[in-house]
């Protein structure tokens, strides 16, 4: 499985390549000091320097199976990560930026990590209950969860607006294809973005506020898997100026969590080799 990760600018189109492996990483995040990257692989957290990039281990304790749903506190000193060493599906732990002991901060299983409120107070997530996956948010230091959403369908990759008033997600709840959603942080003023055949999911809103970036599969896909031609598709908050910035082999593990850069200006992702690649 050779993996690249990919850095693209939207203010020239222009793309590099930051790093490529045979094995299989995933979900770049962009460090708040805009130095290094961290992504995951085989279960393991990696810091990946900009200046000279290759993979270094992060020390996540008994944390050894950690999926691609992690990121970086909005003042840069902790980790999130979504891990199940524990053994009854996916549980959200946070720890010090530079790796060390996990404190688990979700009692209830799945959940997944996908945003970190602008104030640092609050992390947004999704979590299968009663059989249905939800937007649900809790402190940061742990507590009691809020279900922001109800009734059936599928709901994943809730991410924060930079002014914290928003939380972006992708939804099949209305009955079609996933589509780009957004509310407020209490659930309120539920609102569509995109509508069209496509399935849409993962959307990340830019720091600066002027982009929405999100992942497109192909109409009728089923869920979000790896190994698909897929596009990143840019937009404004209000769903206009729509255009596809970029076409490649990918899905899952190409840009699950936020990926932007500190200023706005640029953001990170992941392309896959074809399986009949050489």
């Amino acid at each position: 499985m050779q993996s690249t990760v990919v850095i693209h600018s939207v203010v020239d189109g222009t793309e590099d390549v930051l790093f490529e492996t045979d094995a299989l990483i995933e979900a770049p995040n962009w460090s708040r000091c805009g130095t290094f990257l961290v992504v995951n692989g085989g279960g393991r957290l990696y810091r990946l320097p900009l200046d000279a990039p290759s993979l270094s281990p992060i020390d996540t304790g008994s944390c050894t199976s950690c999926n691609n749903d992690h990121g970086i506190s909005p003042d840069g000193t902790q980790l999130v990560i979504s891990d199940g060493s524990a053994g009854k599906g996916s549980c959200i732990y946070t720890l010090p930026i530079g790796g060390g002991t996990p404190v688990r901060i979700t009692q209830q299983t799945p959940s997944y990590w996908h945003g970190w409120s602008p104030d640092g107070k609050t992390l947004a997530y999704v979590g299968k209950r009663a059989g249905v996956f939800h937007v649900i948010t809790i402190l940061a230091e742990g507590g009691a969860e809020t279900v922001l959403t109800d009734g059936s369908g599928h709901r994943d990759g809730p991410d924060y607006s930079p002014d914290g008033e928003w939380i972006w997600f992708n939804s099949d709840h209305h009955g079609k294809t996933p589509d780009i959603w957004k509310m407020r942080t209490d659930g309120g003023d539920l609102t569509q973005v995109t509508d069209d055949a496509f399935v849409n999911w993962f959307p990340h809103p830019s720091p600066d506020g002027a982009h929405v970036l999100y992942l497109a599969y192909p109409p009728d896909t089923q869920g979000h898997p790896r190994g698909k031609d897929v596009t990143l598709n840019l937009m404004s908050p209000d769903g206009t100026n729509l255009r596809r910035i970029a076409a490649f082999h990918g899905g899952q593990g190409s840009i699950n969590v936020p990926n932007w850069s500190p200023d706005g200006e640029k953001f990170a992702y992941v392309r896959y080799a074809a399986a009949n690649s050489s």
